[in-house]
């Protein structure tokens, strides 16, 4: 009977695609893969280790692995990901339980790895951070119709509050006819969403080519047989190019969407922050890419309670977030996290004071949501189907407007049965405060 092996992949879409990628070397090896870690011989958790809550998650999900491990339900767990990437020692030395804990450099080692933790040896190797690997078979664990394509590794910005650079290395993209080679395996195995990602998109190609081909990059996807959406996140503001926006402007398959995270608008904040721009450089270019793009759909992120943020410039935050009426928008109470320059910083915020601001900010944008949804009922949209509500009794799905985990979802009555991935036409008849209600229309077609 072949050993059964199952993935914890904690954190974000980017270390998804790391997990697909160990994936796909287990099973090509003979392993039977398994979506419960309680049904599995061997667990591998690609763990998070970004901020605080992180990787709190990621020591939870290891205790209760080890939990099952003890009652002999699991024989093995092997640790990899940011978390132990992060802190190696400590790892190896604290987690008692995992008979494997490697770094990022050693995912692609991922299945000699697990020969030697069967064959009863206990593993602690790091490699070096350039060995994560760019490119690979994948399995796909999100819903069948979407990927995640992930275009560099790293991040060369070195934001003050950010433990990446650290954690993974420097910016690396991946050559252009590898990702456009991943992008149409993807096509031909049925996905017809393509969501481009790295830590900062905008970069992409600047270390390899001289200058950001990332525009170059989006038409070429959107010109792949059978790529229906094309939808691009972590966009830095100072780096958006008309290019860019063409782009999102003239590709039918190109989703009009931009997520920007500008994390603050206060021009002191952001320079202890160790990025550009203030205020009214924020303001001119969202203007700007309303005028450009009219059907863009503006998502982005914010922080809370950075070290000296005064309660004059939160105030300010969130008149400039009132003003800018975003469409979708998550904001996060500031981490301080051991090893990055802001955490030296000695005007640390009280954490109760950067909950409480972030929550405020939160509330404020409920109601921006609820108002942006109250103005599309009666409209027409296209909506991509993404399974069946038993309870609810109808179907539900996605607008081009939302991405998939992060934003709001449709609720679909229909008279038909409805596949998963199918593209259909839909009137809004309702909408709550992040969710739409809507009927499938069929006497005109999907875009």
């Amino acid at each position: 009977m072949p050993i059964r092996v199952g993935m914890v992949s904690l954190g974000c879409s980017k270390n998804l695609v790391d997990s697909e990628r160990m994936l796909a070397k287990l099973r090509a090896h003979g392993y039977q893969l398994v979506t419960e870690p309680g049904e599995a011989d061997v667990a591998i958790v690609n763990t998070c280790g970004f901020i605080q809550s992180a990787k709190e998650e990621a020591i939870e999900t290891i205790l209760e692995l080890g939990a099952l491990k003890k009652d002999g339900t699991l024989k093995k767990i092997i640790l990899t990901g940011c978390l132990t990437e992060r802190y190696q020692e400590e790892a190896a030395e604290l987690f008692t339980e995992a008979d494997a804990v490697i770094g990022i450099g050693n995912n692609r080692d991922i299945v000699d790895i697990l020969d030697h933790v069967l064959a009863g040896e206990r593993v602690v190797q790091f490699g070096k951070k350039s060995d994560a690997e760019l490119k690979g078979d994948r399995i796909i664990t999100t819903l069948p119709f979407f990927a995640y394509l992930k275009i560099a590794e790293g991040c060369s910005n070195n934001c003050t509050y950010c433990a990446i650079p650290a954690i993974r290395g420097p910016y690396r993209s991946v050559p252009m006819e590898d990702v456009l080679d991943e992008a149409r395996w993807l096509a031909e195995h049925h996905v017809t969403e393509l969501i481009v990602i790295a830590q900062d998109t905008t970069r992409y190609g600047a270390d390899l080519y001289g200058k950001s081909r990332l525009p170059e990059l989006l038409r070429e996807l959107c010109h792949i047989d059978g790529i229906r959406w094309v939808r691009v996140l972590y966009c830095y503001p100072e780096r958006i190019t008309e290019e860019l926006l063409d782009v999102l402007a003239e590709e039918p398959h190109m989703v009009p969407y931009l997520d920007l995270p500008i994390q603050h608008c206060d021009e002191e904040i952001l320079r202890r922050m160790h990025r550009p721009g203030n205020e009214e450089t924020l303001r001119n270019l969202i203007t700007h890419i309303r005028e450009r793009v009219p059907e863009i759909t503006l998502r982005t992120t914010l922080i809370t309670g950075f070290p000296g943020e005064t309660k004059e410039q939160f105030n300010r935050l969130g008149d400039f977030v009132q003003d800018m009426q975003f469409d979708h928008l998550g904001c996060f109470a500031y981490s301080e996290e051991e090893g990055t320059k802001a955490a030296e910083f000695e005007d640390q915020v009280d954490e109760d004071v950067r909950a409480h601001r972030a929550d405020i900010l939160m509330e404020q944008q409920a109601e921006v949501s609820a108002a942006k949804n109250a103005a599309k009922l009666g409209k027409r949209m296209t909506a991509v189907v993404e399974g069946y509500d038993k309870y609810a009794g109808c179907y539900f799905g996605r607008t081009a407007a939302d991405a998939p985990d992060i934003d709001g979802k449709v609720f679909i009555k229909s008279s038909s049965r409805l596949r998963l991935g199918q593209y259909i036409t839909v009137e809004v008849f309702d909408t709550m405060d992040y969710d739409l209600l809507a009927e499938e229309v069929t006497d005109e077609p999907a875009e």
